[in-house]
């Protein structure tokens, strides 16, 4: 009887330990973004001089899941989730790699029906304790004039510059990616709007 009653009063503490924190995975009032920041910023992904001396320290800014659309020439582009552990908005303005002579921030919007590449005014802006999500589709680092072929599992690596001088850098990896309408290659409307 004893034993029993343990046993149950112990899976019930378990049962219960799980529905709580199912339910706390994504508290309500924050964007998809903001709340996978703390489970984000765990991940050291990337490189950074600004980054805390210890090794248990989560880095200022960092990117989780970095990687680049395979490509054998012309265009391609960057995507992941830049993380800021700050308490300031933290906005990237430029980008580099050995890869291209020529990286831009992008975004994709809706101009008059038609969806368009163009630069991004001002840059990624992070939001303090949360996230800015690259993605196909969307806002992206676009790599004009690759130099090489990049294959899958290829390791490109990146350097950001933040407003202020701080760098972050990061290797991407080489991915096949046939989604989305996205074609990265000379011809696509890059912000030439007409109108």
């Amino acid at each position: 009887m004893i034993v029993r009653r343990v046993l149950s009063s112990g899976l019930l503490a378990v049962l219960a330990a799980a529905s709580v924190s199912a339910c706390g995975a994504q508290p309500t009032g924050r964007s998809a973004d903001q709340a996978a920041a703390p489970a984000a910023s765990a991940a050291p992904a990337a490189k950074s001089p600004a980054a805390a001396s210890t090794s248990d320290a989560a880095p200022p800014v960092a990117i989780t899941d970095p990687w680049v659309k395979t490509t054998k020439k012309g265009m391609s582009a960057a995507f992941g989730t830049l993380v800021n552990n700050t308490d300031t908005d933290v906005t990237v303005v430029s980008g580099d790699s050995p890869l291209s002579p020529k990286i831009e921030l992008h975004e994709v919007v809706d101009s008059k029906g038609k969806m368009i590449m163009r630069p991004k005014e001002g840059g990624f802006v992070i939001p303090a304790r949360g996230t800015h999500r690259l993605q196909p589709g969307g806002d992206h680092i676009m790599l004009m004039g690759v130099t090489k072929e990049v294959k899958p599992g290829a390791q490109i690596p990146f350097t950001l510059t933040l407003k202020g001088g701080e760098k972050l850098e990061f290797t991407a990896v080489g991915k096949d990616f046939a989604g989305g309408k996205e074609d990265y290659q000379p011809g696509m409307d890059m912000g030439q709007d007409n109108g």
